[in-house]
């Protein structure tokens, strides 16, 4: 399987899911965290993985 971007948001997903149900605190954290890899993501700044 070739990891391209599509395939990143969907793990980041599933790794904060996991986070936030262990570690309940963390949740401010994690969203912050993956809204900014979402949008960094969304605009197209890793564009040399795929």
């Amino acid at each position: 399987m070739t990891l391209t971007v599509a395939h990143v948001q969907p793990i980041i997903a599933i790794l904060a899911g996991i986070l936030i149900l262990m570690v309940p605190r963390l949740l401010n954290y994690i969203v912050a965290i993956y809204l900014i890899v979402a949008g960094v993501i969304g605009l197209g700044l890793f564009k040399h993985l795929s």
